[in-house]
């Protein structure tokens, strides 16, 4: 509902930074589609996956495997914007990966007994009846598969994967893996000859024991297959069943990188001599191809490379890539120590004569958009994903793209696995609508996990935000120029006790102080010594006074704390999300701290009715006599029901001293945030956080990301005309 006459408007309506493309043609999601509407008969309480992807020819059918339910899923994409369940075909096995050729879907399928005694199968079925009509025995595990344009050849990675909990990972562990081309029957759909490419002896690395990874046809029947373990690639020709060419996948230098995993975002480490060790790989055209640096044991590139089949470097990304993730807000600093974001997945297509190349970030959850101009890619954006993109496939003939997103949540109640649609339109891009800059040592401003927002008194469109405590180790203070689209953070103030990174906080809350510097709010965590508190910082980030809670209000104490704080005067009010022991369970607290006299008093806001879950408060902002408070519920996807703003006349409320029978405040609905989280067509998502007013009547909204552990990763941030 939405009252008062405010607008609603989306604040990204273009992207302007020079990073990015300056052209309107960009991909803008259409849809989203949970894996586990797919399941048959099994309960949406089943774990599922959409890992590898595909297509049917015409376009219409999305086709992907799912290695823990041990099948493949089919998604009827005729209206792309309205995905369906199709089927699932059981493949009595862990299904690796799909491919199609005509009417056919191959699945190699992984049915081995241990690591040493590997075994599996290429799974030959018909689309229509969705029943498999031929099982052709690999004789080993399989990954990758693909299918030469001309439909002729099967190429077929049998990894043979070592061990990971075997003398930590390392190779050789034999069987050796190899590379399987079938004859393929395209009529009869039926495998005719079987030849087994042995790769043994041609890396430096563990030469007896190749483990092939992923495969690409070019339209002279060549296939490239990337050896990640070994850091190596090799070409072979399906025609003769012959290696024509092989060579090291090499290494790069990088810098302005995060190796720490520390709780911090810091951008400032270099390493040299870094394997490439790559997973996906995909031919640009009939020479040349590009990888995805993923890493594994010794490695971890952190970007792609475009290499020709002689072996020749033609474009190396370094850490470009990281860097623009970085800027997204989707760097998963968890995975800091080793591959950072960890590109795993690729896709070309081309798209009315332009090729694009999509570099799929695992641990990120996000896709760089690269045009491909036989020279340096440049980029165009960056799209918002599930959690885990692990595959995608480009469907030009219909102007599309899917992504599979691998990681399910349904354990921790969070998002569960998607496949997720995109298509290109003459729209500018509709995210991200926040990113950082460059600092001045050239390396991006690290940022995420934004919970709190606060506008300046002054300025219109400056805005400031503080990132909560999964940054435990670098709290910051972040400064937004709104005015522009993507807004920009510009700047990364961390907030210090005695010249330090202040330890000991979750900052939720902020509001700039008039008389110079900000008032945080941190939310207490009692088993992790956090304590509940307020605190002023000076302009320099120096805490300069801290405000504990008393123990009147401690003696009650749970772990959901403050959440909001905004200025009156010489007030303090703040937003406690949920109720502690001596509040009803139908209500939360607003307190208030009088600056002089140092007394505490409250008031409670009264919650609306958790369907699922719970509700609480999120921010409190104070604006020409009002008081703006989020509130909203825990749930996300289709499980959101609550994410609102609700204003409180300040002249109104009476409150009383701590300990005593608190009078309840009376609220009013003036803004529904969910029209806003749906309409990015992803998973909504649970937490927004922040919100505030600026000097020109202009409020902003901005949601957390959890900092990228177990999230899509994504931010959103609103803007909403006007309150007068």
């Amino acid at each position: 509902m939405l009252r008062h006459g405010f607008k609603r408007t989306l604040l990204a309506s273009c992207l302007l930074s020079a990073a990015f493309s300056v052209q309107a043609d960009s991909f803008q999601r259409i849809a989203s589609f949970p894996v586990a509407k797919n399941l048959g008969s099994h309960t949406m309480e089943t774990e599922t996956s959409a890992e590898i992807i595909t297509a049917t020819a015409d376009g219409n059918t999305l086709i992907y495997s799912d290695s823990p339910l041990g099948g493949i899923g089919f998604v009827d994409i005729k209206n792309a914007k309205h995905p369906k369940a199709k089927g699932f075909l059981d493949l009595n096995g862990e299904p690796t990966s799909v491919a199609t050729v005509g009417k056919w879907v191959v699945a190699g399928v992984n049915t081995s007994e241990s690591y040493t005694k590997p075994s599996g199968y290429l799974a030959i079925a018909d689309v229509a009846s969705q029943k498999v009509i031929q099982r052709c025995e690999l004789g080993g595990q399989p990954d990758s598969v693909a299918v030469s344009k001309d439909g002729r050849y099967i190429a077929v990675a049998i990894e043979n994967e070592r061990d990971e909990d075997l003398n930590d990972g390392a190779i050789p562990q034999l069987p050796a893996g190899y590379v399987v081309i079938i004859e393929f029957d395209q009529a009869s759909g039926t495998c005719q000859k079987t030849h087994n490419i042995p790769l043994t002896g041609l890396a430096d690395i563990a030469p007896t024991d190749p483990e092939p990874e992923f495969v690409a046809f070019n339209d002279h029947n060549e296939v490239v297959i990337t050896l990640q373990e070994n850091n190596h690639i090799v070409i072979v020709d399906a025609k003769t069943a012959k290696v024509t060419n092989h060579f090291s996948a090499g290494e790069v230098d990088l810098s302005n990188i995060d190796i720490n995993k520390d709780g911090a975002l810091t951008f400032a480490s270099s390493l040299k001599a870094v394997k490439r060790e790559p997973d996906a790989v995909k031919w640009l055209d009939n020479d040349r191809f590009v990888i995805a640096n993923e890493g594994d044991y010794q490695g971890g590139a952190r970007g792609f490379t475009i290499f020709n089949k002689q072996g020749e470097v033609l474009f190396e990304s370094g850490a470009s890539f990281e860097h623009e993730v970085v800027r997204v807000g989707h760097y998963p600093e968890k995975r800091s120590g080793k591959k950072g974001s960890e590109p795993e997945g690729l896709e070309v297509g081309r798209f009315n004569g332009q090729t694009y190349i999509f570099v799929m970030s695992e641990r990120g959850s996000v896709v760089g958009v690269y045009k491909d101009t036989g020279a340096a890619p440049e980029l165009v954006q960056m799209l918002p994903s599930g959690i885990a993109p692990e595959s995608a496939i480009a469907i030009p003939s219909r102007n599309l793209i899917a992504t599979a997103n691998e990681k399910d949540l349904i354990e921790d109640k969070g998002p569960r696995s998607h496949v997720m649609l995109y298509q290109l339109d003459d729209k500018a891009p509709s995210y991200p609508q926040i990113q950082s800059n460059l600092d001045k040592a050239g390396a991006p401003i690290g940022w995420g996990a934004l919970s709190g927002l606060a506008a300046d008194p002054k300025q219109a469109g400056k805005l400031y935000a503080v990132s909560d405590s999964f940054y435990s180790s670098q709290p910051a203070i972040f400064t937004i120029d709104a005015t522009q689209a993507p807004a920009q953070i510009t700047n990364k103030l961390v907030v210090t006790r005695d010249g330090k990174p202040a330890e000991k906080l979750d900052l939720e809350g902020i509001v700039a102080d008039p008389k110079g510097g900000f008032w945080l709010a941190s939310e207490g965590n009692e088993k992790k010594e956090v304590p509940h508190a307020i605190y002023h910082v000076a302009e320099s980030g120096e805490i300069d006074q801290t405000i504990p809670f008393p123990a009147e209000l401690l003696e009650n104490q749970e772990r959901f704390g403050a959440e909001g704080i905004t200025l009156v005067d010489d007030l303090l009010w703040i937003a406690i999300q949920r109720p502690w022991k001596d509040d009803p369970k139908t209500a939360s607290k607003l307190l208030k701290y009088d600056l002089n006299s140092k007394q505490w008093s409250a008031a409670h806001y009264p919650l609306e009715e958790a369907k699922q879950g719970w509700m609480g408060l999120s921010e409190i902002t104070a604006h020409n006599g009002n008081f703006y408070i989020l509130e909203r519920d825990n749930q996300l996807a289709e499980s959101a029901k609550v994410k609102r703003l609700y204003k409180v006349e300040i002249s109104s409320i009476k409150t009383a001293k701590l300990g005593q029978e608190l009078p309840t405040v009376n609220k009013e609905l003036v803004y529904d945030f969910l029209p806003e989280l749906k309409a990015q067509n992803g998973v909504v998502v649970d937490k927004i956080e922040g919100f505030t007013i600026d000097a020109n009547n202009i409020g902003y909204a901005v949601t957390d990301n959890d900092g990228v552990d177990d999230s899509t990763g994504e931010t959103f941030f609103f803007k909403v005309d006007e309150f007068k």
